[in-house]
């Protein structure tokens, strides 16, 4: 084996393994002890972050910011990971600020001109537009970091109610309609909630000991049905247009599940809390004539009060 094969053989073992000695290297790689640590050394210089530990039970191991082997992408592959991260810009807080804006500086610079030309012209012909908001949104790091770990979270948090202290258990973090949510198991509600992450003004690693829960079956994508359904819940029916499908599909995210017919128009049938009927009286309002509710008859009377108090407003 080469010597340039073997360190890009050794740079990827050395990534996968979580910690290995100079003997083990050198009789899977079959060369000697001394060929090991020369390799080591030079994988050091090339950037991978290795320590050793001396003693008995010592040896080496990667750092936790591990440098990934080269990846041979083609031109068209390059290019596609450039603008998927670089829409991200438009918002103004991501969990991974940093290391995108470097990943995408790497990216760019290591690209032959050719390329970079390409990519300069593709800035101003495509993208992927977000509404643009100035709300913060710092914490999602920590609240994704406590999804992936399973590990409970003290937040102050500002909502319809007021501010409140909560612990809750993140179960990851999304973006819609350029906001950031989180959907979290809160211990005072003994539930599943949706946060605002810009309305959470405060966020760390709970204190006092509260054993999280496992919820490594619940995601992004299932959620919503582990939620504890009211005794008596409101049931939604509303008929939508293609013009209401189309808002829905941008405008309401996960909240409800959309079915879609085949001429486009479509129509939402869910249970909702009681407790939501303001929320989706002012968003099924704006939607105008493009959505008719017709369940249930808790929230047209809502909607009616909401158009009224409108209508006082403008006589």
């Amino acid at each position: 084996m080469s010597k340039s094969k073997r360190l890009m053989e050794l740079m990827m073992t050395v990534n996968r393994k979580r910690k290995f000695t100079v003997k083990e290297l050198a009789q899977e790689f079959g060369v000697s002890a001394r060929t090991i640590l020369r390799d080591l050394q030079e994988l050091s210089e090339l950037g991978v972050p290795l320590y050793s530990e001396v003693g008995p039970h010592g040896g080496y191991q990667v750092l936790k910011e591990r440098i990934l082997p080269p990846i041979a992408f083609t031109e068209e592959e390059a290019v596609a990971i450039f603008f998927a991260s670089h829409a991200l810009r438009h918002y103004l807080y991501t969990p991974f600020e940093t290391e995108s804006s470097s990943a995408l500086n790497k990216f760019y610079l290591y690209m032959s001109g050719d390329v970079r030309d390409r990519i300069d012209q593709m800035k101003n012909r495509i993208d992927f537009v977000t509404p643009t908001r100035h709300l913060e949104s710092p914490h999602l790091l920590i609240l994704l970091d406590g999804a992936i770990r399973q590990k409970v979270l003290r937040i102050e948090y500002d909502s319809r109610e007021g501010e409140s202290c909560r612990q809750i258990q993140p179960v990851g973090v999304y973006a819609s309609n350029g906001l950031w949510y989180c959907p979290a198991y809160c211990f005072l509600r003994c539930d599943f909630r949706l946060f605002r992450c810009d309305r959470i003004h405060s966020a760390n690693y709970d204190p006092t000991g509260v054993n999280p829960l496992d919820l490594r079956h619940v995601h992004l994508g299932n959620w919503m049905s582990y939620i504890q359904q009211e005794p008596m819940p409101a049931r939604l029916h509303v008929e939508l247009s293609k013009e209401g499908v189309q808002r829905c599909e941008t405008e309401l995210g996960r909240r409800l599940e959309l079915h879609i017919r085949e001429d486009g128009t479509g129509w939402l049938d869910d249970p909702i809390s009681k407790n939501d009927l303001l929320f989706f009286a002012r968003f099924f309002i704006g939607l105008g004539t493009a959505a008719t509710v017709e369940n249930p008859p808790e929230l047209i009377d809502v909607m009616k009060e909401q158009l009224s108090e409108i209508m006082a407003k403008y006589r």
